[in-house]
């Protein structure tokens, strides 16, 4: 009986190897020494898209956002106010942090396979880093007087970088961009959960998953588990719809491009 292989589409594999070459580059810039300064703006960028998934499923269920800080740190904090009785706002909000942003790297991955232009996508994040700082980071604390200095500070900053290289970046080197924002959100957000899974087990410290178990009795090794399983399922079909045979590749200008055989 033969076993089924997986084979990437030959169209894919230039594709596939520019984020091989960003996963190796992030995984080596983690754990060589005094190299964490060079991954610090992209920690704060996976921070602002994990924070603004809280509050975008708290305007989607009807909650409120009171806030949304980035620390110099690189963590984070959204605070809501959810209606009484409330379950299914509070799974939402605890649930989209985490998975929110897995959601948006497999995003960013099914864009970069896409004939969706890397210079699009810069500027459409950037958009989104910028709106989630105006409005949540400087509007909504300024009702109550929360206002945090470096949230706006490295929201703007951050926005004006992506703007910079939409404008300015070469080609490859913006497909490059998009696809190492990608492995930033989907290798941080699959590490962040591990860490959930070993506090929900260890420790007694807050996290999303204690907020979840706080409110509905369902201990928070189990809401780990949970989140952890639905990364991995959003992971897969992402993967899967990245590896299908296109009739031409969808970013011709990625750096590692095959040459075109003649």
């Amino acid at each position: 009986m033969k076993m089924m292989r997986m084979k990437i589409a030959h169209d894919a594999r230039p594709q596939a190897r520019t984020l091989l070459i960003a996963t190796l580059i992030t995984l080596a810039l983690w754990f060589l020494p005094y190299t964490s300064f060079l991954t610090y703006p992209f920690r704060l960028f996976v921070t602002f898209i994990h924070e603004g998934g809280h509050a975008l499923a708290a305007v989607l269920t009807g909650s409120s956002v009171q806030s949304l800080s980035v620390a110099i740190d690189a963590s984070g904090l959204t605070e809501t106010l959810t209606p009484q009785g409330g379950f299914f706002s509070r799974f939402l909000i605890s649930s989209s942090g985490y998975l929110g942003t897995i959601a948006f790297g497999a995003l960013l991955l099914w864009l970069v396979r896409r004939k969706v232009k890397a210079r699009v996508v810069l500027v459409g994040s950037a958009l989104i880093i910028l709106g989630l700082t105006v409005v949540f980071g400087f509007i909504a604390p300024l009702t109550n007087l929360t206002l945090q200095p470096f949230t706006v500070l490295s929201g703007v900053v951050i926005s004006a970088g992506l703007l910079a290289a939409a404008r300015y970046a070469g080609l490859r080197a913006a497909n490059f961009l998009v696809g190492f924002l990608a492995v930033q959100c989907v290798l941080n957000a699959v590490f962040d959960l591990k860490n959930v899974l070993w506090m929900s087990v260890a420790t007694n410290q807050q996290t999303d998953a204690m907020n979840m178990a706080d409110a509905t009795g369902v201990p928070a090794l189990v809401w780990s588990l949970v989140w952890i399983g639905v990364a991995v399922l959003i992971l897969s079909t992402a993967m899967r719809a990245y590896a299908v045979s296109r009739n031409s590749p969808s970013q011709p200008d990625l750096p590692f491009e095959d040459p075109l055989e003649v």
